[in-house]
């Protein structure tokens, strides 16, 4: 990362090149930590960097693993659940021993109390080393949605109608995805102490140019992310087609190497 730098944007050609580079950003802080915490996002954008840390063969059985989020209502084994996504495509493969691994659970009675819990569970384990996260179209890291309080703590939220639509994929229809969630606040991502942002896409074109060069804004969530001290920004050239700075960010990544990075 640039001497001085608060948001690294890194722009590879394509999808798989882009994973790459987060998976080698990843395993950088791996081997200087290898009981490492890391914060999973899950949806379609971070699988690639996933599918890389289970094809390196890697042993990965030390570190502990959280969650982002979790849709409210499904079940840990309704495979449509971010829960069982991660055991099925990373943890399982993974061989992660069960003590290292702190999931969110959508079907519990009371989910403000499980929040809490899962907050002192974070404290208890020295915080979030490395958070993966994506973005939605509309600007959401986790499923901290337009609006979120920038000091918010994980709780549960209200999904907005474009990331119903968003997830509709994986449901029979939008009506089906559910309304409310849990998620890490705002104020929770940003005590981890690096994140790894991976946006790929045209779709996400539009709010990765406002939020990395547009103001902070609760309107657009992952613009908090400006003020972080260790954050990189993996875009594909789709996704970062409508950045203003676009070659200025290349030539940073291109050229760090000569003030010592």
């Amino acid at each position: 990362m640039e001497v001085g730098a608060l948001m690294e944007i890194v722009i590879q050609p394509s999808y798989e090149e882009m994973c790459e580079e987060a998976f080698r950003s990843l395993l950088q802080e791996v081997k200087k930590k290898p009981t490492l915490v890391l914060g999973l996002a899950t949806g379609k954008t971070p699988a690639g960097l996933y599918r890389r840390m289970v094809e390196s063969h890697r042993s990965f059985r030390r570190m502990r693993f959280f969650n982002l989020d979790e849709f409210f209502g499904l079940g840990p084994e309704d495979p449509r659940s971010f829960r069982a996504t991660l055991k099925r495509e990373l943890l399982g493969p993974l061989n992660v021993p069960a003590r290292n691994v702190y999931l969110l659970r959508g079907d519990v009675k009371d989910p403000n109390r499980a929040a809490e819990a899962y907050e002192r569970v974070i404290h208890a384990v020295g915080g979030i080393d490395v958070q993966v996260l994506g973005i939605g179209r509309n600007g959401h890291i986790g499923f901290n949605e337009p609006g979120s309080s920038l000091g918010s703590r994980t709780r549960t939220k209200t999904l907005d109608t474009k990331t119903l639509v968003d997830y509709a994929g994986i449901f029979a229809s939008p009506d089906e995805v559910p309304r409310f969630s849990i998620t890490m606040g705002i104020g929770t991502i940003l005590e981890a102490r690096r994140i790894l942002l991976l946006a790929a896409g045209r779709a996400k074109a539009d709010v990765i140019h406002r939020m990395v060069e547009g103001a902070v804004t609760a309107e657009i969530p992952g613009s908090v992310l400006q003020l972080h001290s260790r954050v990189s920004v993996f875009l594909d050239e789709e996704a970062a087609s409508k950045l203003a700075r676009r070659e200025y960010w290349k030539w940073i990544y291109a050229n760090k190497w000569r003030v010592g990075q």
